[in-house]
């Protein structure tokens, strides 16, 4: 069975054409901003319950709005439409967290000055944040906003290779991850990985 077989989701197809329409788009906006092509587009858009969304599709219009796949999967459209705007309700639960469990001076100032950025942190981002703060960790070194960029970025990249792992493009990833791991193992860099604390032996 192909891992492109469409699955009906009426819901989520009806989130992308509001979330579509909120962006003032047309359907050439929407075709080009989501590198699709027409036919798929006026099927998301004027498709009715028989609207079929394939995964790579998803993928696409996740990242035209700016976001990941599971948020437009998962949040409510009240949600997402407060996200595209800017709007996102801070997660209290996530600031907290970060906030008594901060150890350096510098990420208490940054969670002061960034209290709605912090809150949209996904719980798994933040305590990835915190471990950043280990005594080998880069947060004294790189900043906190640089940690933070890079919390994203990684975790963006985590989104895309996972959407690729259930895509026809599964043995080029397959190929291109081995020759990176090939290359970097080779390299055996004395720094510990970005966000791993090296044990003292």
């Amino acid at each position: 069975m192909s891992n492109r077989s469409p699955v009906r989701n009426p819901d989520l197809a009806h989130k992308i054409a509001r979330l579509v329409e909120e962006k003032g788009w047309n359907q050439e906006d929407f075709a080009r901003f989501a590198q699709l092509n027409r036919h798929t587009v006026r099927l998301i858009l004027h498709g009715g319950e028989h609207r079929r969304l394939r995964n790579a599709t998803v993928s696409h219009c996740a990242d035209a709005f700016g976001l990941t796949v599971s948020e437009l999967r998962n949040w409510p459209l009240e949600r997402l439409l407060a996200r595209i705007h800017g709007k996102v309700e801070p997660d209290a639960d996530v600031w907290e967290t970060l906030y008594d469990q901060a150890r350096h001076q510098i990420l208490l100032d940054w969670l002061e000055r960034n209290r709605q950025r912090a809150s949209q942190l996904r719980p798994e981002q933040a305590e990835e944040l915190l471990q950043m703060q280990g005594p080998n960790g880069p947060m004294l070194r790189l900043g906190v906003d640089a940690c933070v960029d890079l919390i994203e970025r990684r975790s963006k990249i985590c989104e895309q290779v996972r959407q690729l792992a259930d895509s026809e493009f599964l043995p080029l990833l397959e190929q291109l991850v081995a020759l990176m791991w090939e290359k970097h193992s080779a390299t055996k860099p004395d720094i510990p990985a970005i966000g791993v604390e090296r044990s003292e032996g």
